[in-house]
């Protein structure tokens, strides 16, 4: 991660006292984004919720939501997921521009359950995602998951009969991957798309003509395609 990307990866340095009053107790939010007009955006539209308090960076590490705001899933975004996945003390929610189809394993292995598109990020939604977020609980847009239990379901067809010949063969983003090769995308192309970088789409691809004894991209395409897999 660049320096610069590093300094611009810290949370909003502006907090709010709660008063004293009978409303229940805010909840913490720590706002992390490289681009200081999203973090702006989200941080002025929080500021004017009662149900959550900003915190500053001394007090980061404590928050009890780590709201994560970017345009895209790259390795310096998965970095700080990853980072933050590992402090017991918060709980992270994604604000995300663009999602690839195969962005969400991804997200899902850093350990991130509520994901919201930013053109879906008005005030009201920025609040519900941070309030389950501090709940546990998972929040998805609609398609996506749809996606992810079309992945759990082809995974139970695995456990139910493990000789059959499914979509189990390959992970969701293996099969991804091979569509895209399919339609004749490059690996630069396929990077940008499923919001891995090159070097990972080249070990995904890889992995997959290892694993079967294929022989390259192509052979692994027409096997794909031969069993059903994409």
């Amino acid at each position: 991660m660049s320096e610069a990307t590093t300094r611009a990866l810290v949370p909003d340095g502006s907090i709010h006292r709660t008063s004293r009053s009978a409303r229940p107790p805010r909840v913490a939010v720590a706002v992390y984004a490289a681009d200081p007009v999203l973090r702006a955006g989200v941080v002025q539209q929080l500021r004017q919720r009662p149900e959550t308090e900003l915190v500053d960076d001394a007090d980061a590490e404590q928050a009890q939501v780590s709201l994560v705001v970017v345009d895209a899933l790259d390795d310096d975004v998965a970095a700080l997921l990853n980072r933050l996945r590992y402090n017991n003390a918060t709980r992270t929610g994604l604000v995300i521009g663009t999602l690839g189809a195969g962005g969400l394993q991804r997200v899902i292995e850093c350990g991130v359950s509520a994901v919201l598109r930013r053109s879906e990020a008005d005030q009201d939604q920025l609040v519900r995602l941070v309030t389950a977020t501090a709940n546990g609980e998972g929040v998805l847009p609609g398609d996506l998951l749809g996606e992810l239990l079309s992945h759990v379901g082809s995974l139970q067809r695995a456990a139910l009969d493990p000789g059959a010949v499914s979509l189990s063969t390959l992970t969701a983003r293996e099969a991804e991957m091979l569509r895209l090769v399919s339609e004749g995308l490059d690996t630069a192309e396929i990077a940008r798309k499923t919001s891995y970088s090159e070097r990972t789409v080249k070990n995904v691809l890889h992995e997959i003509t290892t694993r079967l004894q294929l022989h390259n991209r192509a052979h692994a395409v027409g096997y794909a395609l031969r069993n059903g897999l994409i």
